[in-house]
């Protein structure tokens, strides 16, 4: 089996919110001052925002402080707090490497697809021993496309040289399922590690749970 995984928020910890609680205390030192400075920062992900350039790697750190900080509250200097506390935030979940590990032994074929600016992508690939489990990956940066974006799924499909049909995509975010499988793809819309394993086909882990 072909299993290409999302990597923040399945395989590493993504939580924003608590991240700018850590990083802008003054900014965001409640739950309803930090999801309206997420909406501000991230602009719900929407392909023609900021952060998404940054996700594709049409903008540097610098462009998108200054972009950020033009358009909202923050300073350019509080943007780029946030932006580098980023890369130490992306740990590890235990679970899923642990699935991972088993996946692998088992003899699956492991991929990532994952919206990751270059700065965050360098230090996964360099910080992570188990990154090496993986055969190949994209990220949305290296081809300047984003998930959901059609285009990046059949770019991803290319180059593990493998059809739609024989890959299994893991992500966390709804729409990038629904579009996996609207190409093709089969698809596990990612709440936890146990979760994943159960949907995954049976003997996928040899026999062995989670």
């Amino acid at each position: 089996m072909n299993i290409v995984f999302d990597l923040g928020g399945v395989v590493f910890r993504w939580q924003p919110l608590e991240l700018l609680r850590e990083t802008l205390p003054r900014r965001a030192s409640n739950d309803d001052l930090a999801r309206g400075l997420a909406a501000e920062l991230f602009q719900g992900y929407a392909p023609h925002g900021d952060w998404a350039g940054f996700d594709r790697g049409e903008l540097g750190a610098g462009a998108l402080a200054r972009r950020v900080a033009r358009r909202t509250r923050l300073t350019e200097a509080e943007v780029l707090a946030f932006v580098q506390a980023v890369p130490a935030h992306l740990e590890p979940i235990a679970e899923t490497v642990a699935l991972l590990g088993r996946l692998k032994a088992a003899g699956h074929r492991l991929f990532y697809l994952s919206n990751m600016p270059a700065p965050f992508a360098d230090h996964l690939l360099c910080s992570h021993a188990f990154m090496a489990w993986f055969e190949d990956g994209v990220f949305s940066s290296q081809l300047q496309l984003m998930k959901p974006q059609p285009a990046i799924f059949h770019a991803a499909a290319r180059r593990f040289g493998l059809a739609p049909h024989e890959l299994v995509f893991v992500d966390d975010v709804a729409h990038n399922v629904d579009t996996a499988r609207a190409l093709g793809w089969q698809a596990i819309w990612f709440r936890d590690a146990a979760q994943c394993a159960a949907a995954l086909p049976a003997g996928s882990l040899g026999g062995q749970g989670l």
